[in-house]
């Protein structure tokens, strides 16, 4: 039996980031497969599963494609698009306002298909301190990533009274000693680890706010899409494949992930692709991975708004193409 790609150590893993200088060239294996590389923008979560279940079912087999899906951390949303641009990976997994920042700095990043179609971005506050929505965060220390464009969304929108911003580990282990501390949190991961331990999370969506970029987009490179149009169309089939897989099916593909974090226990994992279902819908409540170009420019003018990039440097357009989501719907 075939093992499936992902498979890859964290070993691995590290040694490619933090060891690799030779740009990824699309190789043939010796069963005629194209091998290509994934990178994730954080560890193995539910956030991936589509893609790792792509693995599984043999979706990217179908296309002749052999993926290396290779586990991030806590610098990977920013070290993702540097390996894209050095040609270190094929495709990275990122989120709409990470591929903004990118365009307006010059760099060559583009989204070829959304996987949600709502922001996983929340707060996560303790239902006991009666804290019900984002307006009302008050008397509190923050633990959050500062100079995200959400972070500086929520400074420019919300009052936050007394609210004291501190740095952001990515763990959960402060929030369950402290009652007035909260945290930026993934819906359908922290806040379902906080109640397994014990406390009592309440979450609170940074899409109230009007900010609701796309997020775990599967992105690549303009010359990838140029160049490469084939590889860029079998990686979108197979992803949309694995994802529509996932989302009914998750059971196989949660072991997979769960053996290469095991911090995310089967009930979290369970519980995450649960909500991560609710996300990827669209209004009319079908499974969607198309975007729209109204939907680019609310988020590049939101950018704009908060000063993090400037004024007319990103054309809406350029940060995305439908074509091969399009061409993978069947007609």
């Amino acid at each position: 039996m075939r093992l499936p790609s992902s498979m890859l150590s964290f070993v691995a893993a590290c040694a490619l980031f933090l060891g690799c200088s030779e740009p990824a060239e699309i190789t043939e294996t010796a069963s005629g497969d194209r091998a290509v590389r994934l990178a994730l923008n954080w560890y193995p979560e539910a956030e991936h599963g589509g893609f790792y279940s792509a693995d599984v079912e043999g979706h990217f087999a179908e296309q002749n494609l052999e993926v290396e899906i290779i586990p991030g951390g806590p610098s990977a949303p920013q070290l993702v698009i540097t390996e894209l641009v050095a040609g270190r990976v094929h495709f990275a997994v990122s989120d709409a306002d990470q591929v903004v920042k990118a365009r307006s700095e010059g760099l060559p990043i583009v989204a070829v298909m959304a996987t949600m179609q709502k922001s996983p971005r929340c707060i996560m506050v303790h239902e006991s301190t009666g804290i019900g929505r984002l307006e009302d965060l008050s008397n509190v220390q923050l633990a959050i990533s500062e100079s995200r464009p959400f972070a500086l969304w929520m400074r420019h929108k919300l009052a936050l009274k007394d609210v004291e911003f501190v740095p952001f580990n990515g763990l959960v282990g402060e929030f369950l000693q402290k009652e007035r501390f909260a945290q930026q949190a993934y819906v359908f991961s922290e806040p379902f680890i906080a109640q397994e331990q014990g406390s009592d999370p309440r979450a609170l969506m940074l899409s109230e706010t009007g900010f609701n970029p796309y997020a775990g987009l599967l992105i690549t490179t303009d010359t990838m899409v140029s160049e490469q149009p084939d590889i860029v169309a079998a990686m979108v089939k197979a992803s949309m494949a694995g994802w529509k897989d996932y989302l009914q099916t998750p059971e196989a593909t949660n072991t997979l992930i769960h053996s290469l974090n095991s911090d995310m226990s089967p009930e979290a994992l369970t519980y995450g692709a649960e909500q991560v279902a609710e996300l990827c819908r669209s209004e009319d409540g079908g499974i969607d991975f198309s975007m729209s170009l109204q939907r680019w420019e609310t988020l590049v003018r939101q950018i704009e708004e908060i000063e993090e990039i400037p004024a007319s440097s990103v054309d809406p357009s350029d940060c995305f193409t439908a074509k091969f989501v399009d061409s993978a719907i069947p007609r």
